[in-house]
Formats: structure tokens, sequence, C-alpha cells
């Protein structure tokens, strides 16, 4: 079965979508193909990328593994793929083909394990509908924020970034607030948002007010700047965390952490709030 392919999607990736499946539907190990990504809501563009999951007959699936390169290759003009353990999830393979650029990330998964996802694919085409029954077996879950946990973690983090701008290691110090933003403060502001918790992914569209907010994490390379930032992270942090998680040692650690933040700021000159 051979699912329609929205007109909204772009013409390059329409074009590579049609031989995808016409080539990999061909290959007997081979029982389903789905997108998901922006495919999903219809607001791919010129700069999207594809996001596939390609299901595996299990008894084929290690012969498959060994073999996708080879079967990316098989699919255009492929300039470079590499496996994504990078994001925790090496049966990805991402691929850029050439004529014209396009990114395409494959996702290489067993029949049987379909039914974990953090999304609801759409089916393009399977054999005997057996990829629309592996899915029915299991609910899509996106790992959410915890706030517990990021409370447990954040004034440590806090203290150790302003111990980096304290010593001049201003790269080290922009790198971290990166790392706030997308590991705090993107997915709780998505969250509040009604968006997926990814990151900082998409964050202008799906919740701008809060993106312009965000624009005060962004420094520049003078100690003076970082501060400021690190300012804005904590106070948004603040109005956003869930007081329940607060615990008396935790209170404990996020005064000693201003109070360290209030001499960093002294020690560079700059009048503590």
């Amino acid at each position: 079965m051979i699912e329609g392919i929205p007109s909204s999607v772009p013409e390059p990736h329409r074009e590579f979508l049609q031989r995808l499946i016409e080539l990999l539907s061909a290959d007997t190990r081979i029982v389903g193909i789905a997108a998901g990504g922006s495919y999903l809501t219809n607001s791919m563009d010129a700069f999207s990328d594809l996001d596939l999951v390609i299901a595996i007959e299990p008894s084929k699936y290690v012969e498959i593994m060994a073999d996708r390169r080879s079967i990316a290759a098989s699919l255009g003009n492929l300039l470079a793929a590499f496996t994504g353990e990078h994001v925790g999830e090496p049966r990805v393979l991402i691929c850029l083909y050439e004529e014209p650029l396009l990114h395409v990330d494959l996702k290489f998964v067993d029949l049987g394990d379909v039914a974990e996802r953090v999304e609801d694919p759409a089916v393009l085409w399977e054999r005997d509908e057996c990829l629309s029954r592996a899915l029915q077996q299991g609910r899509p879950e996106y790992p959410a924020p915890d706030p517990r946990w990021i409370e447990d973690r954040f004034w440590i983090w806090v203290h150790y970034a302003a111990a980096k701008i304290g010593r001049g290691e201003l790269f080290e110090a922009l790198d971290f607030l990166s790392f706030l933003r997308g590991t705090v403060l993107g997915p709780l502001g998505l969250r509040l948002a009604r968006g997926r918790p990814a990151g900082v992914r998409k964050i202008e569209t799906v919740a701008p007010e809060f993106a312009e907010k965000l624009r005060g994490t962004v420094a520049g390379y003078q100690a003076a700047d970082c501060l400021r930032a690190l300012r804005v992270c904590i106070e948004l942090y603040r109005s956003m965390r869930q007081r329940e998680d607060e615990t008396e040692d935790g209170a404990k650690t996020e005064r000693a952490a201003m109070e360290y933040v209030s001499r960093i700021e002294q020690r560079c000159g700059l009048t503590p709030r």
C-alpha cells in the first residue's frame, strides 16, 4: 500500500520520497516506510529535512543494518552519511544528498520495536499493513523535562557557569549558556506553550513570546555580558520552575550559588544585584 504525498511537500522532497518508496518497496526485507517531523504537520519548506522510519523484517534486521549505507547510496547522489550516536540514536543514518542538497534521516527499525516511539509517523508504504498493526501496539511518548531532575542540578550549573566567567574562560561559559537554553529553558518554555519540549527546536514559531525573552540569554564575548545573560537564565528558570520541587537543601544551594554569582560580578567590576 502506498499513501499519497501531500501537495504541500516541496518538490525536491517529493521526488526523493517517490524514488525511495519505489526502490525500497522492492526489497522484501523492508516491510514499511513512514515519515515523521514536519511532514506530520504539513509544515515542510525548502529548509526542511526528511525524517524517515524504515521498518525491517526482524529476521533481516542485522543484515540490513550492515547494508544500510549502500541502501542509502542507492536512493540518490549521496555525499556523506554518519550514524546518530551523538543524539542517542545509533539506528539513524544521517545523510546528505546532492542535486539538490537534501538532508535525510533514515531510521532503520526492527518491526517489533516500532511501537516504542516519540511520535506517530505517517505511513507512506507498507507490506500487508504490518507497520500500521505494529504501531497500534503502543503509544507515542516524547520525553518530557523532569522538573525534579532539573532542580537538583540547576544551581550547581549556575555555580559552574559563574566560575568559568570568573576565570575568564568565556568560550566555555558561552557554550554553557547554550547548554542551559537547550537542556532547561527551551524545554520548559516549549512545554508551557504546549509544544514538543525538544531543546529550542522551532521555539521561534511555537513559543514566539518566550523566544523573545530567551534572546536575553545570548551573550557576547565579554565577562560582563556573560554574567548578564546568566542572570537572565536564572530569572527565566525561576519563573517556570515548579515550587513543589524545591527542598530545604535546594534552597540552601540556590542561596550559595547566587552569592557566588554576586562575588564574580564584584570581581568583574560590576554592581551585584
